[in-house]
């Protein structure tokens, strides 16, 4: 467990970061438009799409353990792609970058979630994931205030002053001094990685086998697709994220369109983060003894609801601060939603969990830039009618959706 811990607090630093790489990226690489620059989620989470089953192959061949250390060297080298990549201000490279840490992400997804689900009794999975959720989250607090206040120094009088300078060799010189910033937090991070990698290679980590759970040829179940529980689970996990990103990655450009300095906006990121760590704390101490994880999820999406109704019909700080709020709906989402839809897998077990993972991707690649479309800078509040609905949806799953095992 504190191995896995380890892992996912680098996970969470990583994914966080995209929020301030949005506003940051809009300014270095002249992007025009928000839809524009939440293509920064689209590329690192479509990975997680065209990425899972392939992991599952190679969790097959690899298992558990070598399968996490691959993927922390595919990050590392994703990380290290960001120098050439502010080097040239191309926004392609970024992308670039960016979807290859995302695909060794969605190695270490597909590996991870099912070990911590399989470590002890499924019925107190939600439990365990919260407790690494916490190493998660924690570095999802820290990474957007340390990478934030690094790239996003003095941005908001820097886009002051670009905007009077007419002299294209003067903005270009600007532009490629804070483009170089995001170099050292980077390679930094890919060195850490790599000794992760090592820490993780020389561990004693167990290979858990899944396959024992239940007999599939006796269910007469023939692929993932046969079980109700796991396909629903999975369109769940596509709301769940796209209701985690959007209020985890936009709030700080939410806080910009509403007119919000950028050098405070950068911060917001660390305030969802905080609330979703409250959420852990509560689920870690709630769940199983007080709390049945369908329940913890059946009450997180009815609170997401209310929290987004808030965020619509009020303004400002108010709006910013519900928006925040959501990391606390969203927090046992994940830890409920993954255990509920690989219960009973038994031999499918490693490719139910890849089909989940791949729900990661359409979730935070595809609902922000609906977000952006229907709200973006003209009425970024109208965008989280978005979010309710992926709530919607949770709230069905965790009242019936998890309880089918047939169609």
């Amino acid at each position: 467990m504190l191995v896995m811990a380890l892992i996912f607090f680098m996970m969470g630093y990583i994914t966080w970061t995209n929020g301030p790489l949005i506003p940051y990226l809009k300014i270095v690489c002249n992007l025009e438009t928000d839809v524009q620059a939440f293509f920064v989620t689209s590329a690192f989470y479509f990975s997680y799409f065209f990425m899972p089953l392939p992991s599952a192959a190679v969790l097959q061949k690899l298992g558990f353990k070598n399968g996490m250390i691959a993927g922390l060297v595919v990050v590392a080298l994703g990380s290290l792609l960001f120098i050439p990549a502010a080097d040239s201000r191309t926004y392609g490279l970024f992308l670039t970058a960016l979807f290859m840490q995302g695909s060794g992400l969605a190695l270490l997804q597909t590996a991870v979630n099912p070990y911590v689900s399989i470590l002890g009794p499924i019925e107190s999975a939600a439990q365990r994931i919260s407790i690494v959720g916490l190493a998660n989250k924690a570095a999802g607090i820290v990474a957007p205030v340390l990478v934030g206040g690094i790239i996003l120094k003095g941005a908001s009088d820097l886009e002051k002053k670009l905007l009077v300078i007419t002299d294209a060799e003067e903005k270009n010189a600007i532009l490629s001094e804070m483009a170089s910033r995001v170099q050292t937090p980077y390679v930094a991070l890919a060195v850490i990685l790599m000794v992760v990698a090592v820490i993780i290679f020389f561990s004693h980590l167990p290979e858990i086998q899944a396959e024992a759970d239940v007999d599939t040829s006796k269910e007469e179940k023939k692929s993932v697709f046969s079980f109700p529980n796991l396909v629903l689970g999975a369109i769940g996990i596509v709301c769940y994220v796209g209701a985690e990103v959007i209020a985890g990655d936009g709030i700080g450009q939410y806080g910009k369109n509403i007119g919000i300095s950028l050098d405070e906006a950068k911060h917001f990121t660390s305030y969802t983060m905080g609330a979703m760590l409250l959420g852990y704390i509560i689920g870690v101490i709630a769940i199983p003894k007080f709390l049945k994880q369908e329940d913890a999820l059946k009450y997180s999406a009815i609170i997401g609801i209310v929290f987004c109704l808030i965020v619509i019909f009020t303004s400002g700080y108010t709006s910013i601060l519900f928006i925040a709020l959501l990391g606390l709906a969203n927090a046992l989402m994940w830890p409920a939603i993954f255990p509920l839809a690989i219960n009973g897998l038994g031999n499918f077990t490693k490719v139910g969990s890849a089909l989940l993972i791949m729900g990661i991707g359409p979730g935070g690649g595809l609902l922000p830039l609906l977000y952006a479309m229907l709200g973006g800078e003209v009425n970024p509040q109208r965008g989280f009618w978005v979010v309710i609905l992926c709530y919607v949806f949770i709230l069905y799953y965790a009242l019936v959706g998890h309880k089918k095992k047939s169609w």
